[in-house]
């Protein structure tokens, strides 16, 4: 599979990105800069966590306006697979490929920690191969985290199935002491009606390999993987 990993003035995380796919998976993954106005032959598009031009205005609003994110948003709209992470959802959010938006956490402190995640649905590229009662354990680092949507917007994520990931604690439970940024209905990650864009704040390149204590991340890359694998499969047929 080839990858296209995003890289803004700001991003951190594209590297570690770039090694889990390439590294640790075993698949093609290059670096997009932000001027760059075409993905080449992506499969799929990783937007990278960081805090790209600065997190200048608001998070993620300027990197929305980047030739780059016009190739990602017509890529989008033919169906192909794209994930934001962190800094990248924000993004998401910004260039309204995903509905609601990141704001502040309620404590107004930046949470760089270890969080318990649940997933709410198997049903999507994202998703697909994370054993249902599982909890991933990853890390998050934001200061803007919150995911804030009105009530009929969040009532179409919870009837169309988009919600994906919920902060929980270690029992599975969602409760207001598992939720580390003050998210509405403890959202961690969602993906849009056509279930082909997601975002998620926790970051699974940081915990994709046993050496950094935790390889759960890494269950988020296999499910996209494998999304393309059946889809190449069945373009085939």
């Amino acid at each position: 599979m080839n990858f296209a990993v995003l890289q803004f003035p700001g991003s951190n995380c594209d590297q570690d990105v770039v090694h889990v796919l390439r590294n640790v998976l075993g698949h093609s993954a290059r670096l997009l800069w932000h001027k760059d106005s075409s993905l080449g032959e992506a499969d799929a598009v990783v937007i990278p966590g960081g805090f790209s031009y600065g997190d200048y205005l608001r998070t993620g609003a300027i990197a929305r306006f980047s030739p780059v994110m016009c190739a990602v948003q017509n890529f989008a709209a033919q169906g192909g697979l794209v994930l934001g992470v962190c800094n990248g959802f924000q993004i998401l959010c910004e260039a309204g490929l995903l509905p609601g938006a990141l704001i502040r956490n309620r404590s107004l402190q930046f949470r760089c920690e270890s969080i318990f995640l649940k997933t709410a649905t198997t049903d999507s590229p994202f998703t697909c191969q994370i054993p249902q009662e599982k909890l991933l354990r990853l890390p998050i680092a934001h200061g803007e985290g919150c995911y804030f949507a009105d009530e009929e917007t969040l009532g179409r994520l919870r009837a169309n199935n988009q919600i994906l990931w919920r902060y929980v604690d270690a029992q599975g439970e969602a409760t207001e002491q598992s939720n580390p940024n003050g998210s509405l209905d403890n959202i961690a990650g969602i993906c849009n009606e056509t279930r082909n864009v997601a975002g998620l704040m926790p970051h699974p390149e940081r915990a994709s390999e046993p050496i950094l204590g935790c390889a759960d991340g890494r269950l988020v890359f296999e499910s996209l993987i494998e999304a393309l694998s059946q889809a190449q499969t069945e373009k085939a047929a």
